[in-house]
């Protein structure tokens, strides 16, 4: 991804035990009362909040490319007014071009309040709440509300749910952001190619000898384990026998710990995921990982898998594609 990505999660980490993160998490969809004759607004429960839109969003901002590319692959890309953290990640290329006049904001970076603001937008579409995080200098998502816009957070990134995350709250995603902008059919059918892809992947992994995996992130020295939220249930789905788990008690308040190389060695975990923000921090990662457990049986059996930091992100569809990438490299014979 970028290097802003280390900052992101040392922020996630210290805003999670705190009340910036909004609590709560639903996904139901509501018709919110109307005037009288008039087409009826959604009200859509998300992050135990209501969010409510009275006609379809014509002036949409994704605040991660992974969400303007769910946006463009719902055909909205004319009610498109801003696309923010665009260097982050490149969009895929059969969408990319339909972005080509959306207007960047941000950058690598959440944009600032001021620069989201002066979009005018009246749909706000995140993965996580610390887009929000005003103490960052961003608008936070009450600031959003007061312009007139409605903020649509990942349900994975909600703070209740971002330890207990899977993989499918994409659908639920997909289903509320195809009800407010009226396009059910196109959100249902990725749902149906993305179920596809899942149920593949659970036939081919469903017999194999599970081998013990640990998803790890490092930056510099410091070495932390991932065992909760969207990330462990990628790993599960993979067919992967996850070293570490939610019931951990390392990860009862957050999804990521820091460990020592001697707890990591101990576990003799046979393969390691690790997440990269480019191919500089994934080639660090590579040389640290192999210097450092050189008699580990994920680094003698040369299974380090990496994956883009983009796409365990909550809600996005690379959490739905990493399955596979990961599940092929642990099992390539099951393939």
């Amino acid at each position: 991804m970028i290097p802003t990505a280390h900052a992101r999660f040392r922020s996630a980490a210290t805003l999670a035990a705190g009340a910036l993160l909004l609590a709560g998490c639903g996904s139901s969809v509501t018709a919110a009362p109307g005037p009288s004759g008039s087409a009826e607004p959604v009200a859509v429960e998300n992050c135990g909040r209501q969010v409510v839109v009275d006609d379809a969003p014509t002036a949409a901002v994704g605040m991660h490319p992974a969400q303007t590319e769910l946006l463009l692959r719902l055909g909205l890309a004319d009610r498109l007014a801003g696309q923010a953290q665009a260097t982050a990640q490149e969009l895929p290329g059969d969408v990319a071009p339909l972005a080509d006049d959306v207007p960047v904001i941000g950058e690598a970076m959440p944009p600032s309040r001021e620069d989201l603001l002066a979009v005018e937008p009246d749909f706000v579409y995140s993965p996580t709440t610390y887009e929000f995080t005003a103490e960052q200098g961003f608008a936070s998502i009450e600031q959003l509300e007061q312009a007139g816009a409605a903020v649509y957070v990942a349900t994975g990134g909600c703070a209740d749910r971002r330890m207990s995350g899977e993989v499918t709250d994409l659908f639920t995603d997909l289903e509320n952001v195809g009800e407010i902008f009226g396009v059910q059919d196109e959100a249902a059918d990725l749902v149906d190619v993305s179920q596809a892809e899942l149920d593949e992947v659970a036939a081919a992994v469903a017999d194999v000898d599970k081998l013990r995996v640990a998803q790890v992130y490092v930056e510099g020295s410091t070495l932390q384990a991932i065992g909760a939220g969207v990330e462990h249930d990628i790993l599960r789905r993979a067919g992967a026998d996850n070293v570490y788990g939610p019931d951990d008690p390392a990860f009862a308040e957050f999804f990521a710990a820091t460990i020592t190389p001697e707890a990591l060695a101990a576990q003799e975990p046979e393969a390691l995921v690790f997440s990269a923000y480019d191919e500089q921090h994934e080639a660090a990662t590579r040389e640290y990982l192999t210097t450092t457990f050189p008699d580990m049986p994920a680094v003698r059996e040369d299974r380090l898998i990496a994956v883009s930091s983009a796409d365990v992100f909550p809600g996005t569809l690379g959490n739905v594609s990493i399955v596979r990438d990961i599940a092929e490299q642990l099992y390539p014979d099951a393939f």
